[in-house]
């Protein structure tokens, strides 16, 4: 068994690396540009959701689930829209805030990993093992909870399928960087 403390170049390395390729991903490469798209009317929207604190909603609002099968309950669905909204502090988004909790991510993405290669891969086998394992474990980590997204929360399967791509970018350079300074 390999002793976590002997992986912390590894753990930081590739913390740093998928910070820096998820970076380049969400600014420089062009397939999640179209992912977010305009309201019909934003500007009534904007008017409607005006002091909703932060927080998640649905539309139309289940507040009872006898009302499930209501003929009001029934209509709002047919009529539409029916959807989640998240809604987040007026202002100017923190970036910083929210690359540093990015960045705290995926450190504890990198230690899971190093952790579960760890105990399960002896030292001394070389690259190949532990860059496979270390890639799955990474993958699923940064990927496999958008398949919920889609199936419970409506998000667009080509998003949910350009976030499981970006995961399995970012997990093959946790796993490469692992694998390369595994002992």
């Amino acid at each position: 068994m390999v002793s976590l403390a002997s992986l912390w170049l590894p753990i930081a390395l590739s913390a740093v690396a998928v910070f820096v390729l998820s970076a380049m991903v969400w600014m420089v490469m062009p397939w999640h540009r179209k992912d977010f798209r305009p309201l019909p009317d934003e500007p009534a929207a904007r008017t409607a959701l005006r002091g909703a604190p932060p927080g998640l909603y649905t539309v139309p609002h289940l507040a009872d689930r006898g009302e499930l099968q209501s003929p009001e309950y029934r209509k709002k669905l047919e009529q539409g829209p029916v959807g989640f909204v998240t809604v987040v502090p007026n202002g100017d988004p923190s970036m910083s805030r929210s690359l540093a909790q990015w960045f705290v991510w995926t450190l504890v993405v990198s230690l899971t990993v190093a952790y579960v290669v760890s105990r399960s891969i002896p030292g001394g086998v070389g690259f190949t093992l532990s860059f496979q394992v270390g890639s799955t474990v990474a993958w699923a980590a940064y990927s496999w909870a958008y398949v919920s997204e889609g199936v419970w929360f409506g998000r667009p399967w080509s998003s949910v399928g350009k976030q499981i791509f970006d995961g399995l970018l970012y997990g093959l350079a946790t796993g490469a960087i692992l694998g390369w300074l595994y002992p």
